[in-house]
């Protein structure tokens, strides 16, 4: 994949030495070549259009007097492109962003106060649409008119080592943004800082997420079958895999089930990888860590067993979404802060406080949208201004995370929040999930990345699904994910699969 993005996109390379008004040029990262939500966008909830008038007058800390030096003069454009796989980046933006004026009604455009338009080009990540869409785009970014040019571009953690390449070059460095990390990002969390940099350590993307997982359960559920919905009481009983089986037998004596299916735990064993999916030393190769094929026995077992919802065949569909409705008898669902807000509450149709969170049986991190300033862009300044709103500004982070109820990239601002009670979420009746999080987050061994993330984690779910549903035996599945790997990525020609 790597070989063939750097040809496709050797023309989006060649733009770094031209771009107006960025500083850096003889800087060597400038010389050099550069979880989820996984949701479709039709199942995020949107935010209102005119939810700009309380976003806070900006703040953002001042840069560095290296970067003010850097500070674009050139004329910016008149349009600025930014694309992405669903409406999240878009309602984060419109409701911190104080330079926005208006949105469209059916979303596809804003309006800045100085005239300049927001184009919000989205498309699907499923199948790699979204991604297919964007090579596009930045394949042409060189010959692209100034309106057509990407500005800023969204990258999931599934994928972003593919933007972040300093061969590929597709995104810009953010200290030739005039972004300075070590300063103006210094509160984030180290490890977003890591997955954000290319192969030399210079950070191209910046998220203003960080999201770590919890279990997220029934009230009502819990006091029927263990007599409390006390969310310390309950993680006595979710734990660790072995108390959460057991805790699954007493739901299923009641008539419930622990998850809605063995697509709710896959992120618990992938995030916990001790190998990427593909190496650069053996770039032909997918490599299948041994703790995906333990998720595949643990959850056959725990389908047999009568554990898992057998209705529910895998995620983002209508059988899952019906999962987190009252008629459900599913306990508990696995979710960062992101998958509550875009994915439970539109689709929980009893009243606020039926939920609550506690501590997974094991930590894990899911997702997280990176942004990233395509190379090349004619609107350096507005992408910069956008970029530190949306992740540098604190008291934007802390109106995303009171209002969204998300994890946001801030230490300070999510140490603080995990014991104050405005940040206590209406849906889970008050509860302040920041603590729970942050206990998380404290444990969680981020898997190593490749740029082969998302085609892997699909296909790999939707082979062994049908090994699942007794559809095909075991060996079936197994030779079913690696034709489907390599009619994915054509450059993989073997399939490694652990002894």
């Amino acid at each position: 994949m790597k070989k063939k993005l750097v040809s496709s996109l050797l023309a989006v390379s060649m733009l770094a030495a031209a771009l107006t008004g960025c500083s850096g040029g003889n800087d060597a990262s400038n010389n050099a070549s550069n979880n989820a939500a996984d949701a479709p966008a039709s199942n995020t909830a949107d935010a209102p259009a005119d939810n700009t008038a309380d976003a806070p007058a900006d703040n953002t800390a001042d840069v560095s007097a290296d970067n003010t030096a850097a500070e674009n003069t050139a004329p910016e454009g008149q349009v600025i492109n930014i694309y992405s796989f669903n409406d999240e980046l878009r309602n984060r933006i419109t409701a911190v962003y104080p330079e926005i004026e208006s949105t469209s009604e059916d979303g596809t455009s804003s309006t800045l106060k100085d005239g300049t338009e927001i184009r919000w080009i989205i498309n699907p990540n499923q199948d790699g649409v979204y991604q297919d869409k964007l090579d596009e785009a930045l394949t042409a970014q060189m010959t692209a008119s100034d309106n057509d040019k990407v500005d800023i571009f969204a990258a999931e953690l599934d994928y972003i080592v593919k933007y972040t390449d300093a061969d590929i070059d597709a995104a810009m460095t953010l200290e030739s943004l005039g972004i300075n990390p070590d300063t103006d990002l210094a509160d984030q969390y180290d490890f977003t800082k890591t997955v954000g940099s290319d192969q030399n350590g210079v950070q191209r993307g910046t998220t203003w997420q960080a999201c770590p997982g919890v279990l997220v359960y029934r009230r009502d559920i819990a006091k029927e079958v263990f007599g409390t919905d006390d969310p310390a009481e309950i993680g006595k009983k979710t734990s660790d895999w072995e108390t959460m089986k057991a805790t699954a037998e007493e739901l299923k004596a009641k008539g419930y089930y622990a998850f809605s299916s063995y697509a709710d735990t896959f992120r618990t064993y992938s995030n916990n990888m001790a190998q990427e999916w593909v190496t650069a030393e053996d770039p032909t190769t997918v490599k299948v860590d041994q703790i995906l094929m333990d998720w595949v026995t643990d959850s056959k077992e725990w389908l047999d067993a009568g554990y898992f919802d057998p209705t529910v065949k895998g995620q983002w569909n209508s059988d899952w979404f019906t999962a987190m409705s009252s008629s459900s008898k599913v306990f508990a669902f696995l979710f960062p802060a992101w998958g509550i807000d875009t994915q439970m509450v539109p689709n929980w149709d009893g009243e606020d406080g039926a939920w609550a969170v506690t501590n997974a049986p094991l930590s894990f991190n899911w997702g997280g949208t990176f942004v990233l300033a395509a190379t090349g862009t004619d609107n350096p300044q507005h992408v910069k201004d956008i970029i530190m709103a949306l992740t540098a500004d604190k008291d934007n982070l802390t109106k995303i995370s009171k209002e969204y109820s998300e994890f946001t990239n801030a230490q300070s601002v999510m140490d603080a929040a995990a014991s104050d009670d405005a940040f206590g979420s209406a849906f889970l009746g008050g509860q302040n999930p920041y603590g729970y999080f942050s206990d998380s987050l404290a444990s969680i061994k981020m898997a190593p990345l490749s740029a082969y993330d998302q085609g892997c984690v699909e296909l790999i779910q939707n082979s062994f699904s049908d090994y699942f549903q007794g559809q095909v035996d075991f060996d079936k599945a197994k030779e079913n994910f690696e034709t489907a790997i390599k009619e994915r990525y054509p450059e993989i020609t073997e399939v490694q699969w652990p002894e």
